[in-house]
């Protein structure tokens, strides 16, 4: 028989009162809330191009500390609200920032404005997150995940760079501003391959494409990665827009179900 351990013992020692955490999967949010700060100084530096590539280096960190928490088994409600605090720094505030300083500060009130509200709906797409899926594994996301939408900002300046294109008042950024704060409090399902078990044995033909992928990006990779994360986003919200990807399989059995209480209510008044 195994015993149940007890959470106020330490191998058959008192714990010690206090805040107990885990150091790896921190350490690793730690870093992603590094990076996001530096993008941040040098967004006011000017420098929006490392700003930029400081925000996906975050968005990297940020997958890693999840995955490390759930294969070592470290995860708790401590690493949960400090990675939510290091995502709004890294994803919320980076780049908004960054999108203001780089494009929008032409527009004036608008502008800052527009900014804001990217942050404060990020802000918000993490609370609401943290409210509906504490301790619950999830196969989508409800709403553009905020390390999603601040690597459509970064990737957006890296490809605008590439293509030799002017940023400031560009309205189609100030639009893009404001969509990917929608789409991030929007009710539209995100995949969010936490299911994804890379030890599985999978088709020769996924490596394959895993390759052709790599090379795509490697070709150009300020552009395509702009490309992929907008297609994300965009995959979304299409979806969303037009109901697609439901579950067609619940509403066939609620169709069912109701079909049957009609039924028996008819035999019922017979």
């Amino acid at each position: 028989m195994f015993r149940r351990r007890n959470p106020d013992f330490d191998n058959g020692e008192p714990r010690k009162p206090g805040v107990h955490l885990y150091i790896l999967p921190n350490l690793l949010t730690t870093t992603s809330m590094f990076f996001g700060y530096f993008s941040i100084v040098n967004s006011i530096n000017g420098n929006f191009s490392l700003a930029a590539y400081a925000i996906v280096t975050a968005a990297i960190f940020d997958q890693l500390d999840g995955r490390v928490a759930r294969i070592t088994g470290s995860t708790s409600n401590f690493g949960a609200q400090y990675d939510s605090l290091s995502d709004l720094i890294s994803f919320g505030a980076a780049p908004g920032l960054l999108l203001y300083l780089w494009a929008l500060q032409p527009f004036e009130r608008i502008g800052w404005l527009a900014s804001f509200i990217y942050v404060a709906c990020a802000a918000l797409r993490l609370a609401r997150f943290n409210v509906q899926a504490v301790n619950v594994e999830r196969k989508d996301f409800q709403g553009l995940p905020s390390p999603m939408g601040a690597g459509i900002v970064a990737s957006a300046v890296l490809a605008f760079q590439e293509l030799g294109w002017e940023a400031e008042r560009h309205w189609g950024l100030l639009t893009l501003c404001f969509l990917v704060a929608f789409v991030m409090v929007s009710n539209f399902k995100y995949r969010s391959f936490k299911d994804l078990d890379f030890r599985r044995q999978v088709p020769f033909r996924y490596l394959v494409l895993g390759v052709l992928l790599l090379v795509l990006v490697a070709s150009r990779p300020e552009l395509m990665l702009f490309l992929l994360f907008l297609t994300y986003g965009g995959l979304g919200a299409i979806f969303g827009v037009f109901n697609f990807g439901r579950d067609t399989r619940l509403k066939r059995k609620i169709r069912k179900m109701e079909k049957m209480r009609y039924s028996e209510s008819e035999n019922f008044d017979r």
